[in-house]
């Protein structure tokens, strides 16, 4: 059946999903829009630092002013309105909510969200990927063990390119690279979030009415959340991570075939089976025409000449050798479609993309020189940016992952373009969130000790 017709039978059943959201920001926001509309979902509480701040996000996106009027959770059920509070351990632990959307984008927060949830028996969709970037195949694992799931956020790119890769696999295709779609010249990496809005593309009126946080928007721009992404794609596929950092080939769709192959096969590539992303933009910063910029993709492989016969007789457009093929979505539409992920979480026990293995992490690289006192500002900032990495070389560098360095103070000078290193900061070790890192590379201590943390 399908989940729309599942959430017919739950409308009609008086059985409504109950949602339970943390965070009611801008992707937040973007879900809260849709889920009114949704049959068979109820968001019964939502949690926010600024529960006004929520109100006013609820109603620029449409909600009648009836439904936020509940002062508990005993009453949003009983009147089908939205309990919103500043108390997030009150709204994981209620038994009546069925499901938690993490959408606060602070990683250190999401993590104990996260694992406050299991514990309780809450499946979680975490829109939050930076956490999953650092600890995200064992946010999986202790999902697993309370018995819940653990999911990728459907209508942000990781989930949507997994479920390219998925259809892939399922087909029965080796999947050579897949990846997104970027706005990237090199020395966006350096991009702080006073120089964002002209880099991006949106005027500074635009990011006001549309509630833009500089921060989280420079996070895409600097390259932060690309790599991001990509872990949380490599991890969750079993692809593998660039060498040295993402490449960013630029290419149009009608060439992402041809430049997503192996350099074995005249392509880009290091070898097949690997994440990466594709620029919109020429070296020189010419718009590439045709792009996919705002979209995902997957390049697989024919690996008969039967095979390549039909991508041509079906006029599928492929490299020059006929045997690459890319299937894509030009578009996403971010928290307009995190509804898919609630439905399949509760109605098929199946997550929508979930970390599998630990093989690629993202690691925070100086934008400028940095003396010891600079504290640095995590993702989007002014002081670090994220670059991808195959595990093995981030733990024998003792890279910084990027999702922990907010509010993290340098002991050692740091270098423009250098990596941070575990003893170059001084940081904070009680959060669940160190922890939790800690743990899954204790967990990987055999492979390669040499760039552990300090215990």
């Amino acid at each position: 059946m399908s989940l729309y017709s599942q959430l017919l039978k739950r409308q009609a059943q008086g059985r409504p999903i109950r949602v339970g959201l943390i965070g009611a920001g801008k992707f937040g926001s973007m879900y809260l829009a849709q889920a009114p509309r949704t049959p068979g979902i109820h968001v019964a509480a939502i949690a926010d630092l600024s529960p006004d701040g929520a109100r006013r996000n609820l109603h620029r996106v449409g909600w009648d002013p009836q439904r936020m009027q509940a002062g508990s959770m005993a009453e949003a059920l009983r009147s089908g309105g939205t309990w919103i509070t500043d108390d997030w351990e009150a709204l994981v632990r209620a038994p009546s909510i069925d499901i938690i959307v993490e959408s606060t984008g602070h990683p250190i927060a999401a993590v104990a969200h996260c694992l406050e949830a299991f514990r309780h028996g809450k499946p979680v969709v975490n829109v939050t990927v930076e956490a999953d970037a650092f600890c995200g195949p064992l946010l999986a694992r202790k999902a697993a063990q309370a018995g819940v799931v653990y999911s990728l956020a459907f209508g942000d790119q990781p989930a949507l390119i997994c479920d390219l890769v998925d259809w892939a696999r399922a087909c029965g295709f080796p999947v050579v690279a897949a990846g997104r779609g970027h706005k990237w010249l090199p020395h966006f990496s350096a991009s702080t979030p006073d120089t964002v809005w002209e880099n991006y593309g949106l005027t500074p009126e635009q990011a006001v009415r549309g509630g833009l946080n500089p921060k989280m928007f420079n996070s895409f721009l600097d390259g932060s959340k690309p790599s991001i992404e990509s872990a949380a794609v490599a991890n969750a596929t079993g692809l593998a991570a660039p060498s040295n950092g993402l490449l960013y080939p630029p290419a149009s769709i009608a060439d992402i075939p041809s430049v997503t192959r192996p350099l074995s096969e005249g392509g880009l590539l290091e070898r097949r089976g690997m994440v990466e992303v594709v620029s919109s933009l020429e070296a020189d910063g010419t718009a590439i025409p045709y792009d996919i910029r705002m979209g995902v993709w997957v390049t697989v492989e024919a690996e008969s000449d039967y095979i390549k016969h039909c991508f041509e007789e079906y006029n599928a457009h492929t490299d020059p050798t006929g045997r690459f093929f890319t299937l894509y979505k030009r578009w996403h539409l971010i928290g307009l479609e995190v509804g898919v992920s609630v439905a399949s979480v509760v109605l098929r026990g199946e997550a929508t993309g979930t970390a599998q293995e630990w093989n690629a992490d993202v690691v925070a690289t100086a934008k400028r020189d940095l003396s010891p006192g600079a504290i640095l500002d995590g993702e989007g900032g002014y002081t670090v940016w994220g670059k991808l990495l195959p595990v093995e070389t981030s733990r024998r560098l003792g890279g910084l992952p990027l999702g922990l360095a907010h509010d993290v103070k340098l002991v050692r000078p740091v270098a423009k373009g250098q990596i941070v290193t575990w003893d170059d900061v001084v940081i904070d070790r009680t959060t669940e969130a160190y922890r939790i890192r800690r743990e899954l590379e204790a967990m990987h201590a055999g492979t390669d000790d040499a760039g552990a943390a300090p215990a």
